[in-house]
């Protein structure tokens, strides 16, 4: 059925009104109804907000949540709505066009006003039952002033020009996910808030990033987070023992991509956090390949880079798998360099250590441990992006990587070497948390060595031809 919107109709109330009266009645949804995840604790959502609210320096954040995708227009591969990123860690509501500013000197002390679209029956025949003002929203995000989002521009303007007249810092979320327009214009010295331009706010263009605050406190996980992260990359370890458990020659990627996502889904994850890489022979050296056409032949690596989202958390797995089963005498060499690099940086990570130490020491055991595998020189020439990104509601999630790692932070390690050439590519990618006395390897689930990896694979081809 092609979808609609009711705004691109024409309705007679007196005929949809049968249809909306279970609507009318039914109980308002709620952040993450029915997501496995479940709802974040409001206990951890008013911790973010006060923390937010520390750092802004007796001034004023403006948030405005997601807009509804097109479904002709945008083809998105999962729902026609995500919430954006800092509105649901600071909230977790999941509504669209709604707002919510965090006042650090309000006449009354600190003071934090959301706002959500009123309810509309009609609507929601079209997009299902709405959150809503009301007790329900104020239950879920722990705030008591939960207002009507039809008055909200013309509310919000007038906080954001009253902080701009007493010369209290306004912050908002800069662009659409830091655009390339916007980096311009903070570079020329220039505010760049689009949610501030809607209220009509002159304050725009001196405002500063709330991402400047967010991202400092978003790369140091809570423990609802880390609940979150955990779920997600077993998830994903399993996906990827279903890919080793599937994976032959004259399979094509696609349909090894198939086990993978159809392992997600039956686990609760609601959407891919990236699209999958699944890359054999040839597409093996392409960092980023997702279109996953090709036949895999007896003989191809195939680096297999996937995650899946679990309540909004992404997690970021790689492993590269033998077609055959077995890897040949130099896969086996090249995988080794590359475990070793992983390991040696593995072995570093702790409170105090930076991602810049872990990074010198992957290139220093590539160094020292190349050998002849590639030419006589090292086989860093090959080794091509870096070694570690953040993890979180982004695959590659916010904050500055100089900061010496926290307890609580997870990223990735994940080094790899690209002979094109030769159709070799490796990558060997896991997901770490840091620890108080070092770290917690959360996707351990799936194997790293060579031998595991071809043991796993041979003994779920025994169970195929068992159960065949």
């Amino acid at each position: 059925m092609k979808r609609s919107h009711p705004s691109s109709r024409r309705f007679r109330v007196s005929a949809i009104l049968p249809l909306a009266l279970p609507f009318l009645f039914a109980r308002p949804a709620a952040g993450q109804a029915g997501s496995p995840a479940g709802p974040v604790p409001v206990e951890r959502l008013a911790a973010r907000r006060a923390a937010v609210i520390a750092k802004l320096d007796s001034g004023l954040a403006v948030l405005r949540s997601g807009t509804q995708r097109s479904i002709e227009g945008e083809y998105p591969q999962d729902s026609d709505y995500r919430e954006k990123n800092d509105f649901f860690y600071l909230t977790g509501v999941e509504e669209p066009d709604a707002w919510l500013v965090l006042d650090a000197r309000a006449a009354a002390g600190a003071q934090v006003r959301l706002w959500l679209q009123p309810r509309d029956p009609r609507t929601e025949q079209w997009t299902g039952v709405r959150l809503g003002p009301g007790p329900e929203a104020a239950a879920l995000s722990g705030l008591s002033d939960v207002r009507s989002a039809e008055a909200a521009e013309a509310e919000i303007g007038a906080l954001v020009r009253q902080a701009a007249a007493a010369s209290r810092p306004v912050f908002a979320e800069y662009g659409s996910a830091g655009s390339a327009a916007c980096r311009g214009a903070v570079k020329r010295g220039r505010g760049c808030a689009p949610a501030l331009d809607a209220v009509g706010a002159e304050a725009s263009l001196a405002s500063q990033p709330l991402e400047r605050i967010t991202a400092a406190l978003r790369v140091v996980k809570d423990e609802d987070e880390v609940r979150r992260l955990r779920r997600t990359i077993e998830i994903t370890t399993e996906a990827h023992l279903a890919a080793a458990a599937a994976i032959r020659p004259g399979l094509y990627e696609y349909e090894l991509e198939a086990e993978i996502e159809y392992t997600f889904r039956k686990n609760g994850a609601e959407r891919v956090g990236f699209p999958s890489i699944v890359g054999s022979g040839p597409n093996s050296t392409t960092l980023h390949y997702d279109r996953n056409r090709r036949r895999m032949e007896a003989g191809d690596l195939v680096v297999i880079d996937i995650g899946s989202e679990w309540g909004y958390y992404s997690a970021d797995v790689t492993r590269t798998l033998p077609v055959s089963g077995r890897y040949t005498d130099r896969q086996r060499a090249i995988y080794g360099l590359v475990l070793g690099a992983q390991q040696a940086a593995l072995d570093l990570v702790k409170p105090g250590a930076t991602i810049a130490d872990l990074t010198r020491a992957a290139r220093a055991y590539i160094d020292a441990n190349s050998g002849g595998l590639c030419g006589g020189d090292s086989c860093n020439r090959y080794f091509v992006h870096g070694l570690s990104h953040w993890l979180g509601m982004d695959v590659h999630d916010v904050g500055e990587y100089a900061v010496p790692l926290q307890p609580g932070m997870v990223f990735t390690i994940e080094p790899g070497i690209y002979i094109a050439d030769e159709q070799l590519g490796v990558r060997i990618e896991d997901d770490v948390l840091v620890t108080p006395t070092g770290y917690e390897l959360l996707s351990a689930g799936a194997p790293r060595t060579a031998a595991d990896v071809e043991k796993l694979i041979a003994e779920s081809r025994a169970r195929r031809v068992t159960q065949d």
